[in-house]
């Protein structure tokens, strides 16, 4: 075979690679994971893993719609926190499931357009804003949770809307046997994923991310982009705190949300997103959130010592990044071969 021929196979292989290794990641995990579950492995059991992927998820998808514009968000797990201990506080005062969303996605609007605003608009770098907010954010929640004397922000059982509410998060479809949540996620996943492919400010999106200074010379407003996305990041943000919400019932300041920012991050990245922004499909999340759910059973089902967990979970990502940049790396060597030949 000559050469010729052979840089054409490995151009199209790595054409449907960068495209879609998401899902052959998925399938390799999802392979494992029946292998060392085994007769375990029920129906339940498979619908538990987008179940279980669900808030995460959705943040994930929050997280990847800012990283696709080259920026990122370390407050997402605070933003849990603080939304998460408010809206149960709504909840118990108005004992209304709509309006507890519609507070929980407005604050998570008001979140994300405050930390777009110091991004998108004063130009401050989205690392150190974020990192500072993540601090402000879990400390206000704690700061109103003590001050009200309570050691959680607990859901009231006894409200009649209790169990509509425990409903959303907890109760599947009758017949087909999948969880209201489940549901949810793929309608708000496949929602982005058309705003990200589908529309003019989605194009945007990937121009800014792909070159900033092209895009502004194109004639994008990238300033208020920015402040838009981050806005946008903030309703995903709060339907996810608000499912949160419904699934368990109660929000501990201190400990809820805590890492989901790495974790979002983690399945953006397994989700083949380009952490320098502007490549990647938003529905390759999908896949990375429960890929990454599904390292973390085949994690317990193997009976590994938790305190050890976050080490496999960090080196599985190292190898999911490495193996998502295995194609570069080799077309960079050949690159490079040549031109010590010549």
């Amino acid at each position: 075979m000559t050469e010729k021929k052979l840089n054409k196979k490995y151009n199209i292989f790595t054409e449907i690679w960068n495209k879609y290794n998401y899902i052959l990641i998925f399938v390799v995990i999802f392979i494992a994971f029946i292998l060392i579950n085994g007769s375990a492995t029920t129906w339940k059991t498979l619908v538990n893993i987008p179940r279980h992927s669900t808030v995460i998820g959705i943040i994930a998808l929050a997280m990847g719609l800012i990283i696709l514009t080259g920026d990122i968000d370390l407050s997402v797990g605070s933003q849990l926190a603080l939304i998460g201990g408010l809206t149960v506080m709504v909840f118990n005062n108005t004992n209304n499931i709509v309006i507890s969303l519609l507070f929980a996605i407005f604050s998570g609007v008001l979140l994300g357009f405050f930390n777009g605003l110091l991004i998108g608009i004063t130009k401050m770098p989205a690392f150190i804003v974020t990192l500072a907010t993540m601090l402000i954010f879990r400390s206000v929640a704690q700061t109103v949770m003590n001050s009200n004397k309570w050691t959680i922000y607990q859901l009231d059982a006894n409200l009649s809307y209790w169990k509509k509410l425990w409903s959303i998060g907890n109760a599947s479809v009758p017949v087909i046997n999948v969880p209201i949540m489940v549901i949810i996620f793929f309608i708000i996943a496949a929602v982005v994923t058309y705003i990200t492919t589908c529309t003019k400010f989605g194009k945007k999106v990937y121009a800014v991310g792909s070159n900033e200074k092209a895009a502004r010379l194109s004639g994008i407003n990238v300033r208020w982009l920015r402040v838009l996305v981050y806005t946008l990041s903030g309703v995903l943000i709060g339907f996810a705190v608000f499912l949160y919400v419904a699934n368990v019932g109660s929000v501990d300041p201190a400990t809820s949300g805590k890492n989901y920012e790495l974790y979002a991050i983690a399945g953006v990245v397994i989700g083949g997103v380009s952490m320098s922004g502007g490549k990647g499909r938003l529905l390759g999340i999908i896949f990375g959130s429960m890929s990454f759910t599904m390292i973390d059973k085949i994690i317990t089902a193997l009976g590994v010592n938790p305190l050890i967990n976050d080490t496999i979970k960090g080196l599985i990502l190292l190898l999911a990044i490495f193996i998502q940049m295995l194609p570069e790396i080799i077309s960079k060597m050949k690159t490079n071969k040549h031109m010590v030949k010549e």
